[in-house]
């Protein structure tokens, strides 16, 4: 053991050793107090370190233990979630995601997946279809949605609607999997008139009911994330490989 080290982690006071904030070495708090990044200490020489106080406890006693014991009815999974992300103890990342899987399986929480795209693509016009002058361009738009509450993706349902053939329709459930939805649309076509679209059957997407049209991949992920974030997801990663090319996991804690 080494000589005591005494933290303010947001006010709240810690004692431990120095040999258990550097167990392992590739972390925020190996970094810190190894020398390697500048550390801080408040007016009674404690080190200082902003960021919640309270939760900390269970970063600290994983460093001791190498276990995450949480009490049964933990409420606070989320902040404990950006402390992890923060601290960057990777054998802790993988015990909170553990963590995560048994409350999944319990039901205890809610993962919400997006993939978004948007490709363009050139239609090839039949002879049928005479009053087309040249070949169009026509943006092509995709959303895969994956989520374990399928009361949630009712919501999300009864926020858009296809525009088809004059009409406008509800989502249809995905095919054999409840708890996924999946549409197809496009954007609008410039030089189109609504009978081309029929005749092509070309769908567009709209929200509902202020009938306002998608026509960009990120019109309608900003559209869906208004809607978790108001059903108290939260954001876990984003990954854009394009503008245009998204996917977005968020979780939800009951």
């Amino acid at each position: 053991m080494s000589d005591p080290v005494t933290l303010n982690v947001g006010g709240k006071l810690y004692t431990t050793s120095l040999s258990t904030l550097t167990r392992i070495p590739d972390t925020m708090l190996g970094a810190m107090f190894s020398g390697k990044v500048p550390s801080k200490k408040d007016s009674h020489g404690n080190f200082f370190i902003d960021r919640d106080g309270k939760v900390f406890r269970h970063i600290l006693n994983f460093l001791r233990s190498s276990h995450l014991d949480l009490p049964d009815d933990f409420q606070e999974m989320s902040l404990l979630r950006r402390e992890v992300d923060f601290y960057q103890i990777q054998p802790l990342i993988d015990a909170f995601q553990e963590k995560e899987a048994e409350l999944l399986k319990s039901g205890k929480i809610v993962i919400l997946t997006i993939g978004v795209e948007q490709t363009r693509k050139s239609i090839s016009v039949c002879e049928e279809y005479l009053a087309f002058k040249q070949p169009y361009n026509i943006d092509v738009l995709k959303a895969n949605i994956y989520c374990t509450s399928t009361l949630f993706l009712d919501q999300l349902k009864s926020k858009f609607r296809y525009y088809m053939n004059g009409l406008f329709s509800v989502i249809p459930n995905s095919q054999g999997h409840h708890q996924r939805l999946n549409l197809d649309w496009v954007a609008n076509v410039d030089g189109f008139d609504e009978n081309d679209y029929t005749k092509l059957r070309l769908a567009r997407l709209f929200v509902s009911p202020e009938k306002i049209q998608i026509n960009r991949s990120q019109e309608f992920t900003e559209e869906l994330l208004k809607t978790a974030l108001n059903y108290g997801f939260q954001v876990v990663s984003a990954k854009s490989q394009t503008m245009n090319n998204t996917f977005i996991r968020l979780i939800r804690y009951k």
